[in-house]
This record gives C-alpha cells, structure tokens and sequence, in this order.
C-alpha cells in the first residue's frame, strides 16, 4: 500500500515491493533526509533513536541508527521505550531531535517513523515535506570515521523522576490507598514502563496481563473496549481496583472499572482534566473528534474549551497559542505541558490515580459524576483516488441547520450531539465519529452519515 505520510509520521506495512511500503530501503531513504535535513539545521548533532517491540523494529532500527551515524550524526540508541519517555529524554541528553519506530495502534504488520525535534515535539508537516525532497538528493559524506554510537539508558528513570516531582502527582494518597492493578502491556513497552510507574507510585499490588514485550500482540494494539475484554475479565477475577490498557508506544492509557466495565476511553481525558482544573486554572485544548463532556468540564471550571485539528501536532500548536494547562485529545491521550508537549499514557496513569486515591479510591463513583454520553467510531475505506475536493460542501448541504466545521474534515454539531467525517492520518480511512446521549442515538447519527458519505464517493 502507499506510504501515509503526515504530522503523525512516515506509516506503512512493513512487507511488500519497496516504493509503496516501509521496507528497509524507505527506512534507510527518509532517514537519511532527514539526517541529512538536520545537518542542514545544525551540522553533525546528537540524536535519540528508539522503537517499540515490535518485531520489524528490530530490524529496522538498527538500519536508521547506522545510516545517522554514516552522515556524521551522534546516535544515542534506546532500545525498546515508549514515544512520551523518548520525547521527554532528547532535552535531558541535550540532543538535537529524535526518531522512534512505531506504528502505534496500528495492526502488527505496520511500522512508522516518528520524528522529533529538540524538545521532544513532532516536527511540523511543512519539516515533513522538506525532509521528502531531501529524499531525491541524498548525499553522504565520506565514512572512513563513522560517528559515535551511545546507549540512552535513563529514558525510562528520568520519565519516571519527572513525574514523581510533579506537583500534581500525589504518591502519598495513591500509596495510602493500597491499589490493586492490572495492567494489560500489549505485549509492547508498556508490559515494562507502566508496572515501573505504578511501582514507583506506591502501588501495592500490580497483577501482569500481556506484559512480555514479545511484540507479538496478543490483542488488537487499539485500547478498545472489544480489545480489553480479558483485562475486563481479570479486573474482575481479581477484585482490583481498577485496569489499565495502553497502546503499543504508550502515549494512550484506558481504564477498566472494578466491574468489568470500561471507563471509556473519552473519559481519560475527561477525569485527567477535571483534575488539572483543580489544581490551575486556564483553557482546555482537546481535538475536534473529542467528547463533549471535556466542554463539559471546562464550562463547570469557568474555563475557555478550544478544539483543534486531530493530531497530536496540532493539539499542541494550539495549546501553546492559547496558553493551555492541560489539553489532549480524545483517544486516551493526555496532554501535560508543564512535563511535556506529548500525549503521554504514563502522565495520564499519574494524574488519574493521583485524582483517584484524593476521590477515595471508588472508579465507578468518580466515573458517574460525569454526563454519561455515548460515542461511536466507524470507517469507509479510502480509495486510491481520493476524494473530490468539494466532498466536505456536498457534506455540509444535507444538514443546513448544523454548527460546521470544516478545518479538519467535516465536523457537524447540533445542540446535544456532534458527526465528524474526516480522513485519517495513521490509516488509508475515513474515519466516522458520533456522539449522541444514547448509545442507540449515535449509532443511528453515524449510519446515517455513513450512508451519506458512501452515496457521495
């Protein structure tokens, strides 16, 4: 399939002819424009390079390390990590940029590019395009004396560290609490970081489900509902207090209740902005395909509530512009700008047991003060033609009567429910997002809209 490239990196399937897919010669290609774009930027830099576990990555990373250090670039290598601890650690080692390898949510067989810049921020789409037409010039100097090569081993205990001296991390009322978790590791970094975290926390009891970072997923890498059920189900064999589910580079965290029930992916953000409101004042960001019960949240603080493009770029681009105290978007990414600019599961894990345990300790009590809404996600295949360029008009024409957005795809929104249509970033899709009061409602405002698209195409 076509390479998706985008602000949530370079993304294919990782076998098949190269050209149309992330083989290793499109790793070795676009990494080396962009190493050679950053010795454009600052000469021979240091920079972090890291990967999820999956297996391609074990290949490919290695490509990408060497074909840095042959154009003269400092390479420090961090095995396997997650995206927000790698993110966090190209200021602590003073590097100039970073990439990791991960596709994310995506199924087994992708892998992605990821890159960074010096403060641990993806880089802009315009970065994106200049390092593509990088690609049709590469040059590489003479490497009689390849660059040095470096272990990162502090990525995880300076994220770690760093959330322990937040303030609003509150480990003495977690500890108190005496926690029982199950963390489902998705067979991925966070099999090994969240358990840390937690530990760290003073968790008292941390059960492992999917732990081995194996890189063969032993679930749909998305941390869905349909995806956790046997985390449900431990949760509940086990009497914990709560479960958690991560995605595989560890930037989106989910919870289970003690009963089985999912907290709901919306709500992460919901619960881990509530609590940010209470601890500073000021405006909420979160994405276009987010639930309304963060407006929600932001309404009862007094607070501005901004939506921006979906994206993890564009969150924060508008979070820094408004001066935001927390942000994120809707997925279970959370945003904390006063640790970093980057969706981070581990921050959200801190946050919302730091809410948690001051709450009591009752998941299914914090979770009913909230308006309980009900979202419903589909996709329509994306041919390879595209769409028309007047696609979002022909939209827009059947619901007159509709608040409409069109910055991002098409977003329609009535009084107590919202559409938005829009193509992904991370998948050759149109992704169809409803909310409504009911479950019942949603799914019909999203067949509906389903339906339009699908007689437009």
């Amino acid at each position: 399939m076509t390479l998706i490239v985008s602000a949530s990196g370079i993304r294919g399937t990782v076998e098949g002819p190269s050209g149309d897919n992330l083989t290793p010669v499109e790793v070795v290609s676009w990494v080396g424009a962009w190493g050679q774009w950053m010795r454009s930027q600052y000469g021979p830099a240091r920079l972090l390079v890291g990967q999820d576990a999956r297996p391609s990555g074990e290949v490919l990373r290695p490509l990408a390390v060497q074909t840095l250090r042959a154009l003269g670039h400092t390479v420090y290598d961090a095995g396997l990590t997650t995206t927000p601890s790698l993110s966090m650690a190209i200021p602590f080692y003073e590097a100039k940029g970073g990439l990791i390898l991960t596709a994310s949510h995506n199924p087994p067989g992708w892998n992605a590019l990821k890159f960074l810049d010096e403060k641990g921020e993806f880089l802009p789409p315009q970065a994106i395009q200049a390092i593509a037409q990088v690609r049709e010039t590469l040059n590489f100097p003479a490497t009689d004396h390849p660059a040095p090569l470096e272990c990162a081993e502090a990525t995880l205990t300076h994220h770690l560290t760093s959330l322990l001296r937040h303030p609003w991390v509150d480990r003495e009322a977690i500890e108190k609490q005496r926690f029982r978790i199950v963390v489902d590791g998705c067979n991925s970094g966070g099999g090994l970081f969240v358990p840390a975290l937690l530990e760290a926390l003073g968790v008292e009891s941390v059960i492992r489900l999917n732990c081995e970072p194996t890189g063969r997923f032993a679930r749909p890498p998305e941390p869905l509902p349909e995806n956790l059920t046997e985390l449900a189900e431990r949760v509940r064999q086990t009497n914990a207090h709560l479960g958690i589910a991560v995605d595989p580079d560890v930037d989106r965290v989910v919870f289970i209740l003690p009963n089985g029930k999912p907290f709901g992916e919306e709500y992460t953000l919901v619960a881990t902005a509530d609590y940010a409101l209470s601890r500073q004042s000021g405006p909420i960001v979160a994405n276009l395909s987010t639930t309304l019960a963060v407006r929600w949240v932001a309404e009862r603080y007094g607070v501005p509530f901004y939506e921006s493009r979906v994206g993890e770029y564009y969150v924060v681009q508008m979070m820094k512009a408004v001066g935001a105290t927390f942000g994120g978007e809707g997925n279970g990414g959370v945003i904390l700008p006063s640790l970093h600019y980057g969706r981070d599961a581990l921050a959200g894990v801190a946050l919302f047991l730091s809410y948690l345990a001051r709450m009591g300790g009752d998941a299914i009590k914090l979770r009913a003060q909230y308006p309980d809404l009900a979202i419903t996600k589909g996709k329509v295949p994306l041919s390879d033609r595209g769409l028309s360029p007047d696609i979002w008009d022909k939209l827009r024409s059947q619901a007159p009567e509709a608040e409409s957005n069109i910055e991002d795809g098409l977003k329609l929104r009535w009084a107590d429910r919202w559409v938005h249509i829009r193509i992904s970033g991370t998948e050759p899709i149109i992704r169809i997002i409803a909310e409504a009061p009911t479950i019942h409602e949603a799914n019909a405002l999203r067949a509906h809209w389903e339906s339009t698209l699908r007689s437009i195409l």
